[in-house]
Protein backbone atom coordinates (compact mmCIF):
# COMPACT_ATOMS: atom_id res chain seq x y z
CA UNK A 1 0.00 0.00 0.00
CA UNK A 2 1.72 3.42 -1.27
CA UNK A 3 -0.02 6.42 0.44
CA UNK A 4 1.54 10.03 -0.77
CA UNK A 5 2.50 12.53 2.36
CA UNK A 6 0.87 16.23 0.79
CA UNK A 7 0.27 19.37 1.69
CA UNK A 8 1.37 23.27 1.44
CA UNK A 9 5.28 23.95 2.71
CA UNK A 10 5.78 24.34 6.36
CA UNK A 11 2.64 22.86 7.42
CA UNK A 12 4.57 19.79 8.85
CA UNK A 13 4.79 17.04 6.20
CA UNK A 14 8.72 15.95 6.58
CA UNK A 15 7.90 16.24 9.84
CA UNK A 16 5.70 13.44 10.00
CA UNK A 17 7.12 11.51 7.79
CA UNK A 18 10.51 11.70 9.81
CA UNK A 19 8.30 10.84 12.70
CA UNK A 20 6.47 7.72 11.25
CA UNK A 21 9.05 6.22 9.09
CA UNK A 22 12.61 7.22 11.33
CA UNK A 23 13.77 8.00 7.98
CA UNK A 24 15.47 11.02 8.53
CA UNK A 25 14.60 13.59 5.83
CA UNK A 26 15.46 16.46 5.31
CA UNK A 27 12.69 19.22 7.38
CA UNK A 28 13.59 22.70 7.38
CA UNK A 29 11.22 25.99 7.69
CA UNK A 30 11.50 26.99 3.78
CA UNK A 31 9.47 26.03 1.08
CA UNK A 32 10.61 23.11 -1.52
CA UNK A 33 12.58 21.53 1.20
CA UNK A 34 11.69 18.32 -0.39
CA UNK A 35 12.03 17.78 -4.12
CA UNK A 36 12.14 14.10 -4.93
CA UNK A 37 9.77 11.94 -2.57
CA UNK A 38 11.39 10.46 -0.23
CA UNK A 39 10.22 7.20 0.87
CA UNK A 40 9.74 5.28 3.82
CA UNK A 41 8.51 1.70 4.70
CA UNK A 42 6.59 1.51 8.34
CA UNK A 43 5.85 -1.69 9.63
CA UNK A 44 1.86 -2.09 10.68
CA UNK A 45 1.22 -2.46 14.47
CA UNK A 46 -0.27 -5.75 14.93
CA UNK A 47 -0.38 -7.25 18.26
CA UNK A 48 -1.82 -10.35 16.95
CA UNK A 49 1.44 -11.52 15.45
CA UNK A 50 2.80 -11.28 19.09
CA UNK A 51 0.31 -13.09 20.51
CA UNK A 52 0.85 -15.75 17.61
CA UNK A 53 4.91 -15.82 17.69
CA UNK A 54 4.59 -16.66 21.78
CA UNK A 55 1.60 -19.62 20.33
CA UNK A 56 4.11 -21.06 17.77
CA UNK A 57 7.46 -20.06 18.78
CA UNK A 58 8.13 -19.22 15.61
CA UNK A 59 11.31 -17.85 14.51
CA UNK A 60 10.28 -14.34 13.42
CA UNK A 61 7.74 -11.99 12.79
CA UNK A 62 7.21 -10.15 9.70
CA UNK A 63 4.08 -7.52 9.90
CA UNK A 64 2.22 -6.24 6.54
CA UNK A 65 3.76 -2.54 5.74
CA UNK A 66 2.78 0.59 4.47
CA UNK A 67 5.39 2.62 1.81
CA UNK A 68 4.52 6.42 2.39
CA UNK A 69 5.86 9.12 0.13
CA UNK A 70 6.65 12.49 1.37
CA UNK A 71 5.93 14.87 -1.93
CA UNK A 72 7.26 17.95 -2.67
CA UNK A 73 5.16 21.10 -0.96
CA UNK A 74 2.48 22.11 -3.41
CA UNK A 75 1.51 26.33 -4.20
CA UNK A 76 -0.72 27.63 -5.97
CA UNK A 77 -0.01 27.15 -9.67
CA UNK A 78 1.53 23.67 -9.27
CA UNK A 79 -0.90 22.72 -12.02
CA UNK A 80 0.39 25.10 -14.64
CA UNK A 81 4.04 24.37 -13.46
CA UNK A 82 4.65 26.97 -10.48
CA UNK A 83 6.91 25.90 -7.74
CA UNK A 84 7.74 22.08 -8.40
CA UNK A 85 4.03 21.35 -9.57
CA UNK A 86 4.68 19.36 -12.10
CA UNK A 87 6.62 16.53 -10.34
CA UNK A 88 4.42 16.86 -7.46
CA UNK A 89 1.30 15.73 -9.48
CA UNK A 90 3.32 12.99 -11.28
CA UNK A 91 4.22 11.23 -8.08
CA UNK A 92 0.48 11.56 -6.96
CA UNK A 93 -0.31 9.36 -9.57
CA UNK A 94 1.95 6.82 -8.28
CA UNK A 95 -0.05 6.21 -4.90
CA UNK A 96 -3.30 4.95 -3.85
CA UNK A 97 -4.40 7.39 -1.18
CA UNK A 98 -3.25 10.43 -0.60
CA UNK A 99 -2.64 11.90 3.30
CA UNK A 100 -3.11 15.17 3.45
CA UNK A 101 -1.41 17.24 6.05
CA UNK A 102 -3.41 20.35 7.28
CA UNK A 103 -2.00 22.88 9.41
CA UNK A 104 -4.02 23.56 12.41
CA UNK A 105 -1.72 25.57 15.01
CA UNK A 106 -0.02 29.03 14.81
CA UNK A 107 3.17 29.58 15.08
CA UNK A 108 5.34 33.09 14.79
CA UNK A 109 8.53 31.09 13.79
CA UNK A 110 7.01 28.66 11.37
CA UNK A 111 6.79 30.67 7.80
CA UNK A 112 3.29 30.03 6.59
CA UNK A 113 3.45 30.30 2.53
CA UNK A 114 0.73 32.49 2.40
CA UNK A 115 1.00 34.59 5.14
CA UNK A 116 -1.77 33.19 7.63
CA UNK A 117 -3.25 29.79 8.88
CA UNK A 118 -6.49 28.84 7.55
CA UNK A 119 -6.81 24.88 6.75
CA UNK A 120 -9.84 25.65 4.44
CA UNK A 121 -7.86 27.88 2.05
CA UNK A 122 -5.22 24.96 2.01
CA UNK A 123 -7.28 22.50 1.36
CA UNK A 124 -9.14 24.13 -1.62
CA UNK A 125 -5.07 24.72 -2.77
CA UNK A 126 -4.50 21.80 -3.27
CA UNK A 127 -7.98 20.37 -4.58
CA UNK A 128 -7.98 22.88 -6.87
CA UNK A 129 -4.47 22.05 -8.10
CA UNK A 130 -5.89 18.55 -8.61
CA UNK A 131 -8.68 19.48 -10.32
CA UNK A 132 -6.99 21.91 -13.05
CA UNK A 133 -4.42 19.06 -13.90
CA UNK A 134 -7.65 16.62 -13.94
CA UNK A 135 -9.57 18.88 -16.29
CA UNK A 136 -6.28 19.11 -18.65
CA UNK A 137 -6.71 15.46 -18.87
CA UNK A 138 -9.90 15.00 -18.95
CA UNK A 139 -10.50 17.08 -22.09
CA UNK A 140 -8.06 15.24 -23.81
CA UNK A 141 -9.93 11.85 -23.10
CA UNK A 142 -13.01 13.23 -24.22
CA UNK A 143 -11.79 14.41 -27.48
CA UNK A 144 -10.26 11.07 -27.46
CA UNK A 145 -13.43 9.26 -26.91
CA UNK A 146 -15.38 11.61 -29.80
CA UNK A 147 -12.74 10.66 -32.46
CA UNK A 148 -13.88 6.95 -31.37
CA UNK A 149 -17.41 7.46 -31.27
CA UNK A 150 -17.44 8.31 -35.30
CA UNK A 151 -16.77 3.99 -35.60
CA UNK A 152 -17.89 3.10 -32.14
CA UNK A 153 -21.52 4.53 -31.37
CA UNK A 154 -21.74 2.27 -28.03
CA UNK A 155 -19.49 4.54 -26.60
CA UNK A 156 -21.99 7.51 -26.25
CA UNK A 157 -22.59 6.46 -22.77
CA UNK A 158 -19.05 6.81 -21.67
CA UNK A 159 -18.84 9.93 -23.21
CA UNK A 160 -21.78 11.41 -21.48
CA UNK A 161 -20.49 10.33 -17.92
CA UNK A 162 -16.97 12.21 -18.72
CA UNK A 163 -18.33 15.03 -19.57
CA UNK A 164 -20.56 14.97 -16.53
CA UNK A 165 -17.53 14.47 -14.78
CA UNK A 166 -16.17 17.13 -16.64
CA UNK A 167 -18.94 19.79 -15.44
CA UNK A 168 -18.42 18.21 -11.65
CA UNK A 169 -14.88 19.35 -11.93
CA UNK A 170 -15.40 22.74 -13.29
CA UNK A 171 -17.58 23.41 -10.64
CA UNK A 172 -14.62 22.78 -7.82
CA UNK A 173 -15.82 19.02 -7.00
CA UNK A 174 -13.31 16.21 -6.66
CA UNK A 175 -13.81 13.31 -8.77
CA UNK A 176 -13.89 11.16 -5.81
CA UNK A 177 -16.91 12.68 -4.33
CA UNK A 178 -19.31 11.76 -7.56
CA UNK A 179 -21.94 9.91 -7.64
CA UNK A 180 -21.35 6.51 -10.20
CA UNK A 181 -23.07 3.28 -10.88
CA UNK A 182 -20.41 0.23 -11.22
CA UNK A 183 -20.07 0.52 -14.93
CA UNK A 184 -19.16 4.54 -14.49
CA UNK A 185 -16.85 3.61 -11.49
CA UNK A 186 -14.41 1.71 -13.92
CA UNK A 187 -14.81 4.34 -16.32
CA UNK A 188 -13.56 6.77 -13.89
CA UNK A 189 -11.09 4.59 -12.41
CA UNK A 190 -9.32 3.92 -16.21
CA UNK A 191 -9.39 7.97 -16.38
CA UNK A 192 -6.46 8.09 -13.74
CA UNK A 193 -7.39 11.25 -12.47
CA UNK A 194 -5.76 12.42 -9.58
CA UNK A 195 -8.91 13.55 -7.75
CA UNK A 196 -10.50 10.88 -7.85
CA UNK A 197 -7.78 8.82 -5.11
CA UNK A 198 -9.09 8.61 -1.49
CA UNK A 199 -7.86 11.05 0.92
CA UNK A 200 -7.23 11.11 4.71
CA UNK A 201 -6.55 14.96 6.34
CA UNK A 202 -4.31 14.76 8.81
CA UNK A 203 -5.42 17.94 11.29
CA UNK A 204 -1.82 18.94 12.57
CA UNK A 205 -1.96 20.61 15.99
CA UNK A 206 -0.09 21.80 18.49
CA UNK A 207 1.25 20.06 21.64
CA UNK A 208 -1.34 21.83 24.12
CA UNK A 209 -4.35 21.44 21.67
CA UNK A 210 -3.45 17.60 21.06
CA UNK A 211 -5.55 16.11 24.34
CA UNK A 212 -8.57 18.86 23.28
CA UNK A 213 -8.60 19.13 19.69
CA UNK A 214 -12.12 19.40 19.28
CA UNK A 215 -11.83 22.65 20.86
CA UNK A 216 -9.37 24.00 18.26
CA UNK A 217 -11.37 25.89 15.65
CA UNK A 218 -9.14 24.71 12.55
CA UNK A 219 -9.55 21.15 13.17
CA UNK A 220 -13.50 21.68 13.13
CA UNK A 221 -12.82 22.81 9.74
CA UNK A 222 -10.97 20.41 8.34
CA UNK A 223 -13.49 17.86 9.73
CA UNK A 224 -16.75 19.84 8.31
CA UNK A 225 -14.57 19.83 5.14
CA UNK A 226 -14.02 15.74 5.04
CA UNK A 227 -17.43 15.08 6.03
CA UNK A 228 -18.63 16.78 2.65
CA UNK A 229 -16.03 14.05 0.68
CA UNK A 230 -16.54 11.45 2.99
CA UNK A 231 -13.06 11.28 3.86
CA UNK A 232 -11.22 10.40 6.86
CA UNK A 233 -9.67 12.81 9.21
CA UNK A 234 -6.70 11.74 11.87
CA UNK A 235 -5.77 14.88 14.39
CA UNK A 236 -2.12 14.54 15.57
CA UNK A 237 0.69 16.65 16.39
CA UNK A 238 3.71 16.07 14.45
CA UNK A 239 6.08 17.08 16.76
CA UNK A 240 5.26 14.89 19.74
CA UNK A 241 5.06 12.42 16.70
CA UNK A 242 8.58 12.33 16.39
CA UNK A 243 9.59 12.59 19.96
CA UNK A 244 7.51 9.10 20.36
CA UNK A 245 9.66 7.64 17.02
CA UNK A 246 12.89 8.31 19.39
CA UNK A 247 11.77 6.07 21.90
CA UNK A 248 11.44 1.90 22.17
CA UNK A 249 8.23 0.28 22.79
CA UNK A 250 8.37 0.31 26.30
CA UNK A 251 9.03 3.97 26.88
CA UNK A 252 6.80 4.67 23.91
CA UNK A 253 3.45 2.95 25.84
CA UNK A 254 4.67 5.16 28.85
CA UNK A 255 5.01 7.96 27.23
CA UNK A 256 1.52 8.00 25.68
CA UNK A 257 0.44 6.86 29.18
CA UNK A 258 1.42 9.83 30.45
CA UNK A 259 -0.21 11.89 27.98
CA UNK A 260 -3.02 10.34 28.39
CA UNK A 261 -3.13 9.10 24.84
CA UNK A 262 -4.31 5.57 24.02
CA UNK A 263 -2.61 5.59 20.76
CA UNK A 264 0.13 6.99 18.46
CA UNK A 265 -0.96 8.99 15.84
CA UNK A 266 1.05 6.68 13.63
CA UNK A 267 -1.60 3.87 14.66
CA UNK A 268 -4.31 6.13 13.59
CA UNK A 269 -3.16 6.94 10.89
CA UNK A 270 -2.96 3.21 9.24
CA UNK A 271 -6.15 2.55 10.87
CA UNK A 272 -7.48 5.66 9.10
CA UNK A 273 -6.15 4.41 5.86
CA UNK A 274 -6.81 0.86 6.18
CA UNK A 275 -10.64 1.80 6.31
CA UNK A 276 -10.48 4.13 3.88
CA UNK A 277 -9.22 1.53 1.38
CA UNK A 278 -11.23 -1.21 2.41
CA UNK A 279 -8.39 -3.26 3.61
CA UNK A 280 -8.14 -6.39 6.08
CA UNK A 281 -5.16 -8.26 7.15
CA UNK A 282 -5.30 -11.71 7.37
CA UNK A 283 -2.75 -14.05 9.13
CA UNK A 284 -0.44 -17.46 8.87
CA UNK A 285 1.44 -18.94 11.52
CA UNK A 286 3.72 -21.49 12.08
CA UNK A 287 7.67 -22.47 13.66
CA UNK A 288 9.33 -20.50 10.96
CA UNK A 289 7.30 -17.22 10.97
CA UNK A 290 4.06 -15.33 11.90
CA UNK A 291 3.24 -12.93 9.21
CA UNK A 292 0.35 -10.66 8.14
CA UNK A 293 -1.04 -10.42 4.69
CA UNK A 294 -2.55 -7.01 3.87
CA UNK A 295 -5.72 -7.88 0.80
CA UNK A 296 -8.43 -6.01 0.04
CA UNK A 297 -12.14 -6.89 2.12
CA UNK A 298 -14.12 -9.06 -0.06
CA UNK A 299 -10.98 -10.81 -1.14
CA UNK A 300 -12.39 -14.90 -2.49
CA UNK A 301 -9.34 -17.10 -0.37
CA UNK A 302 -8.09 -18.56 -3.97
CA UNK A 303 -6.91 -15.14 -4.29
CA UNK A 304 -5.88 -14.44 -0.59
CA UNK A 305 -3.67 -17.70 -1.50
CA UNK A 306 -1.79 -16.10 -4.30
CA UNK A 307 -1.07 -13.09 -2.47
CA UNK A 308 1.30 -15.65 -0.77
CA UNK A 309 2.57 -16.79 -3.76
CA UNK A 310 1.09 -17.53 -7.25
CA UNK A 311 1.49 -21.46 -7.59
CA UNK A 312 -0.75 -21.65 -4.21
CA UNK A 313 -3.22 -19.85 -6.25
CA UNK A 314 -2.55 -21.91 -9.29
CA UNK A 315 -2.47 -25.08 -7.29
CA UNK A 316 -5.07 -24.28 -4.99
CA UNK A 317 -7.07 -27.39 -2.98
CA UNK A 318 -7.94 -25.73 0.18
CA UNK A 319 -7.93 -23.38 2.97
CA UNK A 320 -7.34 -24.67 6.66
CA UNK A 321 -9.48 -21.89 8.92
CA UNK A 322 -10.08 -20.80 11.98
CA UNK A 323 -10.12 -16.70 13.40
CA UNK A 324 -7.57 -15.26 15.64
CA UNK A 325 -9.94 -15.35 18.37
CA UNK A 326 -11.14 -18.75 18.14
CA UNK A 327 -7.75 -19.58 17.99
CA UNK A 328 -6.66 -17.45 21.08
CA UNK A 329 -9.36 -18.68 23.23
CA UNK A 330 -8.76 -22.42 22.58
CA UNK A 331 -5.11 -21.97 23.46
CA UNK A 332 -3.19 -23.92 20.67
CA UNK A 333 -4.63 -25.14 17.03
CA UNK A 334 -4.76 -29.02 18.49
CA UNK A 335 -7.21 -27.89 20.85
CA UNK A 336 -8.91 -25.89 18.32
CA UNK A 337 -9.10 -28.87 15.56
CA UNK A 338 -10.76 -30.94 18.38
CA UNK A 339 -13.77 -28.17 19.27
CA UNK A 340 -14.27 -28.50 15.56
CA UNK A 341 -13.01 -24.72 15.12
CA UNK A 342 -10.60 -25.52 12.19
CA UNK A 343 -13.30 -25.21 9.45
CA UNK A 344 -12.02 -26.05 5.85
CA UNK A 345 -13.31 -23.32 3.13
CA UNK A 346 -12.83 -23.58 -0.87
CA UNK A 347 -11.52 -20.83 -3.46
CA UNK A 348 -15.09 -18.82 -3.17
CA UNK A 349 -14.59 -18.04 0.48
CA UNK A 350 -14.70 -14.64 1.09
CA UNK A 351 -11.77 -13.71 3.42
CA UNK A 352 -12.30 -12.14 7.42
CA UNK A 353 -9.81 -9.52 8.92
CA UNK A 354 -7.95 -11.67 11.32
CA UNK A 355 -8.38 -15.30 10.26
CA UNK A 356 -5.28 -17.24 10.39
CA UNK A 357 -5.11 -19.59 7.40
CA UNK A 358 -3.31 -22.84 6.09
CA UNK A 359 -3.91 -23.09 2.54
CA UNK A 360 -3.27 -26.84 0.67
CA UNK A 361 -2.19 -26.52 -2.93
CA UNK A 362 -0.95 -28.70 -5.19
CA UNK A 363 1.07 -28.12 -8.75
Amino acid sequence: MKLGIVGLPNVGKSTLFNAITKAGAESANYPFCTIEPNVGIVAVPDERLNVLDKMFNSDRIVPTAIEFYDIAGLVKGASKGEGLGNKFLSHIREVAAIVHVVRCFEDDNITHVDGSVSPERDIDTINTELIISDLELLERKIDKTKKLMKGDKTLQEELDFLLRVQEALSNGQSARTIATNENEEKILKETNLLSVKPIIYVANVSEDDLLDAGSNPYVKVVKDIAEQENAEVVTICAKIEAEIAELDDEEKVQFLQELGLSESGLDKLIKASYHLLGLISFLTAGKPEVRAWTIKKGTKAVKAAGKIHTDIERGFIRAEIISYEDLIRCGSMQAAKEQGLLRLEGKDYEMKDGDVVHFRFNI
